[in-house]
């Protein structure tokens, strides 16, 4: 197992091992101890205890300050550490936050990024290229080297999982979480391309299935990284990876999963982030591919210009444009895919210049003025669709009872959602289909003996602002916590039992109370707000009061004194409120019928490709497709494939 913050629930085992011996080692806490104490500027101080007044301490800091604070919140400090730190945290002589952190902070002093915690390995973004520590030498050193014998490192990791595989024929996951711009895409980038050195092979004819694992992640990146506050190069998607490889060993085949694309960044960006980057690629494209999709600057569009960010420091978005094509010729995609998909992208930045006023009749609308209506067109060329039926299917709605069928116009802000929805929609489809590409270009072996996954998995989340996305990841995260609660903490548990170590058995926290408030069927939050989705008359208030009614009385829902519609959980990690207004909206995987018509019936292949005619359904619940609950299934099969 692999996590590279060490905030993230992978250490928990640990700590529950440090908070054992704090108890022991608060009762010899004395006068003139060295010891930690919190302080709400550095987070954690070292100092002297000059004082102890029942449950309370005074502690003189080396800073100069004297700070007070209660005698079960402070900690031993070892005066005994050593200068440049420890490579393995169960190493240190007190095992609690500070010492933690401190060790932490030594060695990343020192260049040096990695350190173990038992076989877990904690990784810190170093924000600069260290390419003399990734380079085929360090891969020779690794190779075959048991755990700890070297310098912690990302290889050793991968290549305990290798040899487990081989030795013990069995298949085994890493797991890279952490919160964002902690590294996580990088060091699973870093685990792919070990993981290939160790079980490639020469190349024959053609591509090998690595060189096409490998070279997926830029055309991924490209399409579902975008820059956020925090990192410049943020997955807005979860990713799990499966190599497959043969008796021998060797690669022989791949899959990439991939789940909870964030469709909502497509039509809505907060300054100073930015949109998808295949958007500004195109729009740095040499000339002739610019002229060709009628394109400008990004500061010219909507779903660009909400943020005044337009580049990335250091990076050139026309040299990422030539590599992402690149990349896409080595994963199999077309010259005349790769025109058909960039079409699209510059569609949709078209279609969200297409803005709408009133209409001559009651609440309707039309194209705002020249300048919508040339983008109007301009989207109706590139998708190779009419342009007066695209007006129609995003001006109008039709509606469709048992005794005839009705045109209804929509206003312009209906409008304008309308254009957003299709404009998401478009995109996810987009994106899908690269996936599926990728997966079919690099070829899936059915005889595969074993196989090592690599989940690239968002970290907690808790923002200002949390919505739907936040509240998927933030399930995923309790999920992960449950397998760590029963795989970790019990083998953890018997170990002690086998050392025959003097201890009381602990019980640890369990969240299962959460997952099933969350998950439950019928009664679960996912559960209410597919049945909310699933009536028209559902509103975000009648979603918000059900949940209230239905959870009043559960220790982990809270109803927030000063909203109506939002929702707080008390995850493990902490309490998260949710603003519900965008939750049913976001749940519902629909393609509104004018919209799956119009582009169904494209003249071009590609764009009709994304929308295939839709089976016949009987019932309105087997037309319903709920992300929410697609997210679960998808989440069951990672723990089962991947950690059971």
């Amino acid at each position: 197992m692999l996590g590279n913050s060490f905030g993230s629930c992978t250490l928990w085992p640990y700590v529950f091992k440090c908070e054992t011996l704090h108890l022991m080692a608060t009762e010899n806490i004395t006068v003139g101890s060295h010891v930690w104490i919190e302080d709400p500027d550095d987070s954690w101080i070292d100092g002297v205890v000059s004082k102890i007044t029942g449950k309370d301490a005074e502690v003189k800091a080396s800073s100069g300050k004297t700070i007070t604070g209660k005698l079960s919140k402070i900690y031993p400090k070892d005066m005994e550490a050593a200068p440049a730190g420890v490579d393995d945290m169960t190493k240190l002589s007190y095992l609690h936050e500070p010492g933690v952190l401190q060790n932490l902070k030594t060695r990343y002093e020192l260049n040096e990024i990695y350190t173990y915690t038992g076989n877990i390995l904690i990784a810190i973004n170093p924000f600069q290229k260290l390419p003399h520590i990734y380079g085929s030498h360090m891969m020779q050193q690794y190779r075959g080297a048991p755990l700890g014998e070297l310098s912690p490192h990302v290889f050793a990791v991968a290549d305990v999982a290798y040899r487990a595989m081989v030795n013990e024929s069995k298949s085994n996951s890493i797991l890279v979480s952490g919160e964002s711009g902690a590294g996580k895409t990088e060091t699973t980038k870093m685990l792919m391309r070990y993981l290939a050195y160790l079980g490639g092979r020469a190349a024959t004819e053609g591509r090998t299935v690595e060189q096409q694992v490998l070279e997926s992640n830029p055309v991924l990146e490209a399409f579902g990284n975008a820059k956020t506050v925090r990192n410049n190069n943020s997955s807005r998607f979860g990713k799990f990876v499966e190599i497959q490889f043969d008796k021998h060993g060797r690669i022989s085949g791949a899959a990439v999963r991939t789940y909870l694309l964030e469709r909502s960044r497509v039509c809505q960006v907060s300054d100073p982030e930015r949109n998808y980057h295949c958007f500004y690629l195109l729009c740095a494209a040499p000339q002739e591919e610019v002229d060709k999709y009628k394109l400008g600057s990004p500061q010219s569009y909507h779903y660009l210009n909400q943020s005044k960010c337009y580049e990335l420091v250091g990076v050139s978005d026309a040299q990422e444009y030539l590599e992402t094509r690149r990349a896409m010729d080595i994963v199999g995609i077309s010259s005349k895919e790769q025109e058909a998909i960039f079409r699209v992208i510059a569609a949709i930045l078209h279609l969200g210049n297409t803005a709408f006023a009133k209409g001559k009749d009651a609440d309707s609308s039309l194209p705002k003025d020249d300048q919508a209506k040339f983008h109007l067109h301009t989207t109706a060329e590139l998708l190779m669709c009419d342009a007066k039926a695209l007006e129609d299917a995003l001006c109008k709605r039709v509606m469709v009872t048992p005794e005839e069928v009705i045109k209804r116009s929509l206003d312009p802000r209906s409008a304008t959602i309308n254009r957003d929805g299709l404009a998401k929609t478009l995109y996810s489809r987009l994106f899908d289909w690269l996936v599926d590409k990728i997966n079919n270009s690099i070829g899936q072996d059915p005889n595969s003996k074993f196989l090592i996954g690599v989940l690239d998995i968002y970290g907690f989340e808790s923002f200002k602002a949390n919505s739907f996305e936040q509240f998927c990841i933030n399930f995923t995260n309790e999920k992960l916590q449950q397998h760590f609660n029963q795989h970790v903490f019990k083998m953890e548990q018997e170990e002690y039992t086998k050392e025959k170590i003097n201890w009381s058995y602990i019980e640890f926290v369990d969240n299962q109370d959460v997952l099933d408030l969350i998950e439950k069927k019928p009664g679960g939050v996912i559960a209410l707000l597919d049945e909310a989705c699933m009536f028209p008359k559902s509103t975000h208030e009648t979603f918000a009061n059900k949940l209230y009614q239905t959870f009043k009385t559960h220790k982990r829902f809270i109803k927030p004194k000063l909203s109506r519609t939002d929702f707080t959980i008390a995850h493990y990690a902490g309490d998260v409120q949710y603003q519900s207004d965008q939750f049913l909206d976001k749940n519902k995987d629909y393609v509104v019928p004018e919209h799956q018509d119009l582009l169904s019936a494209s003249k071009c292949s590609f764009v009709a490709g994304l929308f295939p005619p839709l089976p016949e359904e009987t019932s309105k619940s087997a037309k319903f497709s709920s992300i929410g609950s697609r997210f679960k299934v998808v989440l069951l099969y990672v723990c089962l494939h991947g950690f059971g």
